[in-house]
């Protein structure tokens, strides 16, 4: 038996079971009687049982119209929760949002847009996980991030890439340093020679060091190579050597007596953009965390551009 009903017909028989009247229920739902007897007709002849003894005088349920009235009540509200669950999600009541993002942006933007975010959409669960651009690809193909913040295009048929922008180099050194004493960009051939602590290859910061350098013909080799921002962080705050970083990498040192300097000569930028599985929109609650993560990166790193779509092509840390 296949029976097509709406929830405006069940309203109506449950009205009637309530009210046992055709006029107070016609009066109660806005309709007609007749409008009313028709519906009721409907139901029961899709039902294949009466689901009222009527005269001219009363109106009484049947055994089956008291079983109907049960699993009519249990079908409104199965509905009415259906519609409330999607309200929900829709204005950001409940859900949540799983992110990838280098660790330079997991330790910089990631932080303050979480607070931004969970001050306005308190049941938002939000998860981060800080990693390369390589494994963020992973997650997002597998699923277990809706979307990742690299520096990297993954040029990958499943993948699709976004660029949000981008953020120029700078020079991290010690207040003391003799370059610290001055004012506007440094070249990179002035920096070339100095002790540069920097981050091992494949990372996407020694990719672009290397490829400043190489268009100088000259060829970088830096004094430490370590694998963590703070570790680069707190070797320059010692004095041990300058590091030419991405602007929001440099933005995760919080020590006090340290300075940067904008590096030109080349100008180059790192692109950051958002990877998602390719025919699959983002939610609606990781589609405004987005939008905050975008505007944090401005104001973290006021000096942003927009890229292109070709923009980055390196793993990114």
């Amino acid at each position: 038996m296949s029976i097509n009903w709406n929830d405006r017909e069940l309203d109506i028989f449950l009205t009637l079971a309530q009210t046992l009247s055709f006029r107070r229920t016609a009066e109660q739902v806005h309709l007609s009687q007749p409008a009313v007897s028709s519906v009721v007709n409907r139901l029961e002849a899709g039902l294949g049982v009466r689901l009222f003894d009527r005269t001219t005088r009363n109106v009484q349920l049947t055994a089956a119209g008291e079983v109907f009235v049960a699993q009519a009540g249990l079908l409104r509200h199965q509905s009415e929760e259906a519609v409330r669950a999607v309200r929900d999600v829709a204005e950001l009541r409940v859900g949540q949002v799983v992110l990838a993002a280098l660790p330079s942006l997991a330790a910089t933007v990631v932080p303050t847009a979480f607070a931004r975010f969970a001050a306005q959409f308190a049941g938002v669960r939000l998860q981060v996980f800080d990693t390369l651009s390589g494994p963020a690809f992973d997650m997002v193909r597998s699923g277990l991030v809706e979307f990742a913040l690299t520096a990297a295009n993954p040029a990958y048929a499943d993948l699709d890439y976004r660029p949000l922008a981008s953020d120029s180099f700078v020079l991290l050194m010690p207040a003391a340093h003799p370059l610290a004493q001055g004012h506007g960009p440094l070249r990179w051939m002035e920096v070339a020679a100095l002790d540069h602590i920097s981050m091992p290859l494949p990372s996407s910061v020694r990719q672009y060091a290397d490829a400043a350098l190489l268009q100088q013909r000259v060829k970088f080799e830096p004094r430490f190579e370590v694998e963590h921002l703070a570790t680069i962080n707190a070797m320059v705050a010692a004095g041990l050597g300058v590091a030419a970083l991405p602007e929001l990498a440099a933005g995760v040192a919080h020590r006090s007596g340290l300075v940067q300097r904008r590096l030109v000569e080349p100008d180059l930028r790192r692109p950051i953009g958002l990877v998602t599985r390719r025919g699959r929109s983002l939610s609606i609650a990781s589609a405004a965390m987005v939008d905050i993560l975008h505007q944090e990166m401005l104001r973290l790193a006021p000096d942003r551009e927009a890229v292109d779509e070709h923009g980055g092509g390196t793993r990114g840390r």
